[in-house]
C-alpha cells in the first residue's frame, strides 16, 4: 500500500515527536535575520543561531517541515525544472535537530528506524557514504547498524564535509542513498556514472563537531551536533512507486489540474511539471509576503511567475489560467501549511495581476525572438537580443535560455551581462549624490546625532570637504562640514535631511542638505566668510521645517498601520519620503483602492491622532524589538540597538527618524492622492498639520465658487451639476440633428456635379461648411440619391484633410472605395482604409487636396478598362 505525501510528513513528525523532539512549525521563505540568503533554502536556516550560541531555545531537540526555494542566487534551480526527474522551485525538507544533545549514533539510529520500520523500506536497497576519515560513523554504521562494508562508501570531497562558512561550526556528512534498481542507469557515489538516476540520495545527516578557526585548525566543539535534512517529494516517490517526483500524488494532482485548465490531455508534457512546481514556490512566496517586482525576491517570483506563463503559452493557452491552480494547491497542501488556504485570495489575485500584465507583452517578445532565431547564423542568441527582450518585453533572461534549449541554441550570457552592465551605469550616472558622491568623499568621522531632543547644539569642525578633498579652511564656497556631534538629522528612512545654519567666530555656513557618508553625518553648506578644522559651531536646526517634517513622518508610521489594518498583513513599505511639504508612502498591494477605501484609511489615522497617543520610544537591542512586535522592513540593515517608535497599541516600528511628542500634535491628515507605480506597488501621498487645513479650506472655496457660478449652494451642487449635463445632452441631440439635416441638404445640391466615366456616374466635391462627423451620413444619403455609382469627398480641417470614398454595391466587383482613399490620402500626406464600399482617410497637406480630387477621374477611368 503506498502512503500519500502528507501520510509521510505526519509519519515524521510523530516519529520524532515520540523521540521527544519539539515539532516546530515551518519559518517563513523569507529569511529576515539572514541578509546573507535570498530565500530559505534548507531546514537548518532558522536554527543557525541556536548552532552558533547566540539563541537559546527551551528545548535540545527539534523536528520540523521546513519549506524552502532555490531558485535565486548562489542557490538557483530554476532552469533544470521540467528538465530532470527531481528539479525544483520549491521543496519541502524535512529535518531533525539535536543542539547538544544527542549525536551521531542516535542521529544514525533514529534515521535507520524511521526508514526501515516506520516506513519499511527495503534494507538491502540502502546504502550509505561516510567522510573518508570518520571512522566513528562507519563503525555506527557497520557495528550497529550491521550494514556490509561494501554499503558504506568514503568519500573524500566536500560533499561530505558541511561547513556554516569560512569559520565557525563544520563537521562530517553521512547520506543515505536509495537503489531504484539496475534497469535505471547510473552507479552509486563515487564511481564515475554517480550522476545517473539509479542512486538517489535521500537523507543527509550533518554531524557538527568542530568549530574552524581563522588558521584553518578544527577544534572540537563543546556540545556536538546535530543537523539532517530529506527531502520530502523523494522519500514520497520511493514510497509511492515512481521514479519522478512529479509522478507522486501532490504533483499528479496539480498537473491533472493544469491539464483540464489548458484543455491538454499528454499529462507526461514537460510544460505541466514547469507550471505544477511553479504555483508551489509563486503561491508560498506570496503568503510570505514577497510581491513581483523589478529587483530582489520580488524579481525572481516575477521572473517564475513568467516561466510558468510561457509553459501555458506553449500548450496553446491564450487565456490567464495561472492563478486557477491556487485552489487545487490550498486543497494539497492547506493542512500543513493554512496560510495558503488563509491568504488564497491575495494570492490569486496578485497571480493574475502579473499574468494579465505579462500576457499583454508575451507575444510580441516571443515573435521576436522567434525571428531572432530564424537570422542566426550559429548556435548562440547575442547578448543585446537577450537584453532587449528582458528590458523592452520583460523576459527574464532565464526564460530566453527556456526557448532557446528547445531550438538547439544557448544565449551569450557574457554579452547580455555587459548590456546589463551598460544600464546600471547609466543609472548610477543619473544619481550622482548616492553614487559619486558618498565614494569621493573619505572620513574616519562618526557622528553622535543629539537632535532628538534639541535643534541646536555646539561641537568643533572635525573635518571640511571641498570638491572632495579634506581642506584646513574654507572661504565664501560651498563646502562640506562634518561635526562629531551634531542636531542636524542626516537623510535617512525616507525621511530628508535637516537645514540650518552652522555659525562661527569668523564664518556662517548655511546649511541646505545633511547626509549620510559611513557613520558620519555630512553637512552641505554654503559658507560665508570663513571656517576653519576647529572652529567651535554653533548648530541651529530649521525648527519650523524641523516640525513640519514630524509631522508627516509620525503620520507616515499611522498610514502605515492603517493600510495594514484595512487592506491585509501583505502591506509592506516599498519606499517612502517624508519632508517638510507631504508624505509620500510606497506599499505592497495588487489592485486599486477605491474612494471608500481611502476615506476608511484617512478616518483611521485622524481617529489615532485624536486619540493623542503619547509616542513611547525605547532604545532596545534588535531581538527584544522584534519579541516586542516591532515592525522591521524587509532588506533594511539594523544596528545592534535600535530605537522603537510605539503609538498606542496602533503601531509600533524600528525607526530612527524624528517624531512629535503626541499623535494630537499632528492635527489633521489628508489624503491627496493613490496612484499605482508599478506592478504590486501602489502609492499614497498625504499631507498634515496647516498644509492639510489649507488643502481643505481650497476645496471648500472651490466648491463655493462652483456653486455660485450654478447659482446653487454647496449641498445641492450634485443635483445641480446633473441637471446642467442632461441639459447638455439633451442639447447636443438637438443640435446633431440639425447638422445631419443640413448636411442632407447640402447634398442635393452635390448632385450638379456628377459626370459619367464609361458609363459609370462618379460625383467628386470638395466640401465646405461641413463637419467631418457628418461625412459619413452625407455619403450614404449621396449614393441612396444616385443609385449606383462613385463617390469622393474632401473637406479641409484647418492643417488636416479628411476624405471618405464610397462605391454602391453593384460596381465593388471593379471599384474599390479602399484603393480610391488611398490613391487621393498618398497625395495629401495620409493614409487610410475601410470596405469595398465605404473607406476613410486623412491628410496632413491641405494644400494638394484640389489638385488630389481632380485625379479621380483618370483613376476610375483606368480601374473600368
Amino acid at each position: 500500500m503506498t502512503r500519500s505525501t502528507a501520510d509521510i510528513r505526519s509519519a515524521f513528525f510523530k516519529f520524532f515527536q515520540a523521540n521527544q523532539h519539539q515539532a516546530v512549525q515551518s519559518s517563513s521563505l523569507v529569511p529576515h535575520d539572514d541578509p546573507t540568503l535570498l530565500f530559505t533554502n534548507a531546514g537548518m536556516n532558522q536554527f543557525k543561531d541556536v548552532f552558533l550560541g547566540a539563541d537559546k531555545r527551551d528545548y535540545s531537540r527539534a523536528v520540523s517541515s521546513q519549506r524552502c526555494v532555490r531558485a535565486g542566487g548562489k542557490h538557483n534551480d530554476l532552469e533544470n525544472v521540467g528538465y530532470t526527474a527531481r528539479h525544483h522551485t520549491f521543496f519541502e525538507m524535512l529535518g531533525n535537530f539535536s543542539f547538544g544533545d544527542y549525536f551521531k549514533e542516535d542521529a544514525i539510529k533514529f534515521a535507520w528506524s524511521f526508514l526501515t520500520e516506520e516506513l519499511a523500506l527495503n534494507k538491502d536497497k540502502l546504502l550509505v557514504t561516510i567522510y573518508h576519515t570518520d571512522n566513528d560513523a562507519f563503525d555506527i554504521w557497520h557495528k550497529i547498524i550491521g550494514l556490509p562494508e561494501e554499503k558504506i562508501i568514503r568519500i573524500d570531497t566536500s560533499d561530505n564535509f558541511w561547513s556554516m562558512g569560512d569559520t565557525g561550526p563544520c563537521g562530517p556528512c553521512s547520506e543515505i542513498f536509495y537503489d531504484h534498481g539496475e534497469h535505471i542507469w547510473g552507479g552509486p557515489p563515487g564511481s564515475p556514472e554517480e550522476d545517473g538516476d539509479r542512486f538517489i540520495e535521500i537523507w543527509n545527516l550533518v554531524f557538527m563537531q568542530f568549530n574552524r578557526q581563522a588558521d584553518g585548525e578544527m577544534l572540537p566543539l563543546p556540545k556536538p551536533s546535530i543537523d539532517t535534512g530529506m527531502g520530502l517529494e523523494r522519500i514520497s516517490a520511493i514510497l509511492q512507486n515512481v521514479h519522478s517526483n512529479y509522478e507522486i500524488d501532490l504533483f499528479q494532482s496539480l498537473i491533472k489540474s493544469a491539464a483540464n485548465i489548458l484543455s491538454t490531455s499528454d499529462l507526461d508534457n514537460k510544460s505541466l511539471r514547469v507550471i505544477a512546481d511553479h504555483i508551489r514556490s509563486c503561491s508560498f512566496l506570496i503568503a510570505d509576503g514577497v510581491m513581483p517586482s523589478n529587483e530582489g525576491r520580488g524579481y525572481v517570483l516575477r521572473r517564475i511567475i513568467r516561466r510558468a506563463v510561457r509553459h501555458g503559452y506553449m500548450l496553446g493557452c491564450e487565456d490567464i489560467f495561472f492563478y486557477k491552480l491556487v485552489s487545487t494547491l490550498a486543497d494539497e497542501m492547506g493542512n500543513a501549511y493554512p496560510e495558503l488556504v488563509e491568504q488564497k485570495a491575495l494570492i490569486e489575485k496578485v497571480l493574475k495581476l502579473e499574468e494579465e500584465q505579462f500576457s499583454n507583452t508575451l507575444s510580441r517578445g516571443m515573435g521576436m525572438l522567434t525571428d531572432a532565431l530564424k537570422g542566426l547564423e550559429g548556435k548562440k542568441i547575442p547578448g543585446d537580443v537577450a537584453f532587449k527582450l528582458y528590458d523592452t518585453y520583460g523576459f527574464p533572461v532565464d526564460l530566453t535560455n527556456d526557448v532557446a534549449r528547445e531550438h538547439g541554441f544557448e544565449v551569450d550570457q557574457d554579452g547580455f551581462e555587459v548590456a546589463m552592465q551598460k544600464q546600471r551605469e547609466m543609472a548610477q550616472a543619473a544619481g550622482k549624490f548616492g553614487a559619486d558622491y558618498n565614494k569621493v568623499i573619505k572620513t574616519e568621522v562618526e557622528t553622535a546625532f543629539i537632535g532628538y531632543t534639541a535643534v541646536t547644539g555646539e561641537d568643533k569642525v572635525a573635518q571640511i570637504v571641498v570638491d572632495g578633498a579634506s581642506v584646513d579652511s574654507v572661504k565664501d564656497a560651498e563646502a562640506i562640514i562634518i561635526l562629531a556631534n551634531t542636531p542636524f538629522y542626516a537623510e535617512s528612512g525616507g525621511q530628508v535631511g535637516d537645514t540650518g545654519e552652522l555659525v562661527s567666530a569668523s564664518g556662517t555656513a548655511t546649511v541646505f542638505d545633511t547626509q549620510k557618508v559611513g557613520k558620519a553625518f555630512v553637512h552641505k553648506a554654503k559658507i560665508t566668510g570663513v571656517i576653519y578644522v576647529g572652529d567651535e559651531v554653533k548648530g541651529s536646526v530649521d525648527g519650523k521645517r524641523r516640525d513640519a517634517i514630524k509631522l508627516n513622518h509620525t503620520a507616515t508610521h499611522l498610514l502605515h498601520a492603517a493600510l495594514r489594518k484595512l487592506l491585509g498583513e501583505h502591506v509592506t513599505q516599498k519606499g517612502s519620503l517624508v519632508d517638510e511639504e507631504k508624505l509620500r508612502f510606497d506599499f505592497s498591494h495588487f489592485e486599486s483602492i477605491s474612494s471608500q477605501q481611502l476615506t476608511m484609511i484617512e478616518n483611521l489615522v485622524n481617529a489615532q491622532i485624536r486619540a493623542n497617543h503619547a509616542l513611547d520610544t525605547q532604545l532596545m537591542d534588535l531581538e527584544a524589538a522584534k519579541a516586542s512586535g516591532a515592525m522591521a522592513l524587509f532588506g533594511e540593515k539594523y544596528d545592534d540597538d535600535v530605537r522603537v517608535v510605539k503609538m498606542g497599541d496602533f503601531s509600533t516600528e524600528l525607526c530612527g527618524g524624528t517624531h512629535v511628542e503626541r499623535t494630537g500634535d499632528i492635527g489633521v491628515f489628508k489624503i491627496v492622492s493613490e496612484a499605482g507605480i508599478s506592478a504590486g506597488v501602489r502609492r499614497v501621498e498625504a499631507i498634515t498639520g496647516e498644509a492639510a487645513l489649507d488643502f481643505i479650506r481650497q476645496d471648500s472655496d472651490l466648491l463655493y465658487s462652483a456653486a455660485s457660478l450654478l447659482k446653487s449652494d454647496k449641498k445641492s451642487l450634485v443635483n445641480k451639476l446633473q441637471q446642467q449635463i442632461q441639459n447638455t445632452k439633451l442639447l447636443e441631440k438637438e443640435l446633431n440633428t440639425l447638422k445631419q439635416q443640413m448636411a442632407g441638404q447640402k447634398s442635393k445640391g452635390l448632385l450638379d456635379n456628377i459626370v459619367e466615366i464609361k458609363g459609370v456616374k462618379l460625383l467628386v466635391a470638395e466640401l465646405e461648411g461641413v463637419e467631418s462627423k457628418s461625412l459619413r451620413a452625407m455619403l450614404d444619403d449621396l449614393k441612396n440619391q444616385i443609385g449606383s455609382g462613385v463617390i469622393a469627398l474632401g473637406l479641409k480641417n484647418g492643417d488636416k484633410v479628411n476624405l471618405i470614398t464610397g462605391v454602391t454595391k453593384d460596381l465593388t466587383a471593379n471599384v474599390k472605395a479602399g484603393a480610391l482613399v488611398n490613391h487621393l490620402a498618398a497625395q495629401v500626406g495620409g493614409k487610410g482604409g475601410g470596405r469595398p464600399d465605404m473607406a476613410q482617410a486623412g491628410g496632413s497637406q491641405p494644400e494638394n487636396l484640389a489638385k488630389a480630387l481632380h485625379s479621380v477621374n483618370d483613376w476610375l477611368e483606368s480601374c473600368l478598362d
